[in-house]
Order: C-alpha cells, then structure tokens, then sequence
C-alpha cells in the first residue's frame, strides 16, 4: 500500500512538473506573439504612411521614376512576407528605399518647403522610433522565449510539444556598419 501511494505521488508530481512547464512555455510564447503584434502594427502604421509620403515627392519629382518604383516594390515585398525573417528583410528594404526617396527630396527646395511634407516626414519619424521600441520589446520576449526552451530540464517538455525557436526581427548587416563621415 506505501509503495503504490509512493508510486502515485511521484506521478502525480512527474505530472504537476511537467504541466507547470507547459504552462510556463505557453505564457513566454504569447508574450512573444504579442510582441510581433505590436510590431506589426507599427509596421502596418508605416505602410499605410508611405503612399501619401511617395504622392506627395512625386508632386514635386516626377522624373525620379525609379526611386517610386524601388518604394513600391518593397512595399509589395512586404505583402508576400510570411515569416519573421522575410519580414525583416523586406522592412529593411523598405527602410532603404525611404531613405533614397528623402535623398531625393532633399534636391526640390519646394518640397522642403511644403508643411505637407513636412508633416509626413514627421509622422514617419515618429514611427521609426514607435517601430525601433516594438523591435526591442520583440527582441526580448523572442531571447526569453527561446531561452525558456533551450534550458533544461523544459527543453524536454518543449521538443516534447513542438516549441520551437524564434527569429529575431533584425536589422539588415548594411545599417549595422559605421557610417564613414569625411570633411
């Protein structure tokens, strides 16, 4: 009689542990999906910015065709994204673009001079800031999540039920060098 209470006492705790982790693994994985919420949409936010940004240097650029068409197609790139790593490469893209659209800009004194865009610019500029915080809070929940199950003993119960490791939403490798300032 000890040995088969002993017997169901030791299940009983096996199953409490294992339950325990499980539901410790379940809460790390939805802080980390609600963190790529809240990335997605401060990315969506930009996205929709972008189309009135690229009419309104259009307005004042129209020969800078391809400069509209690089934008448009990383805006396009974005819609066939599925995973995190394609969307961060299709955002750096993107982030590129923009950053070859405002170069452009910055030649037309008249669109410098617009408050329209110079409304746009700040909204976008507000954005980048809201989207670098998302990327962060991302960041920390997707390094905690994946430590959560790379370590034992809940790496046992993670292989067990399929939990598997998350991709950072990074920056592309051309925005993680110095920029060379030269006078």
């Amino acid at each position: 009689m000890v040995v088969i209470l002993s017997i169901l006492l030791l299940v009983a705790l096996i199953v409490f542990w294992v339950v325990s982790i499980y539901n410790r693994l379940v809460r790390m994985s939805n802080l980390k999906n609600e963190a790529w919420s809240g990335i997605d949409v401060q990315l969506k936010r930009r996205f929709d910015l972008i189309p009135n940004l690229v009419e309104t240097v259009k307005g004042y650029a129209t020969h800078e065709k391809e400069v509209f068409e690089r934008v448009t197609e990383a805006r396009a790139a974005i819609t066939r994204a599925h995973t995190v790593s394609e969307r961060a490469e299709s955002e750096n893209m993107l982030t590129g673009a923009l950053k070859t659209l405002f170069a452009v800009a910055e030649n037309y004194p008249a669109l410098q001079a617009s408050s329209n865009f110079h409304q746009l610019q700040e909204q976008l500029t507000s954005l980048e800031n809201d989207i670098q915080m998302a990327r962060r809070y991302y960041n920390g929940a997707a390094r905690d999540y994946n430590i959560a199950i790379e370590t034992f003993p809940a790496v046992l119960v993670a292989k067990r039920f399929g939990y598997e490791k998350a991709d950072y939403f990074e920056t592309a490798e051309e925005e993680r060098t110095t920029p060379k300032v030269s006078f």
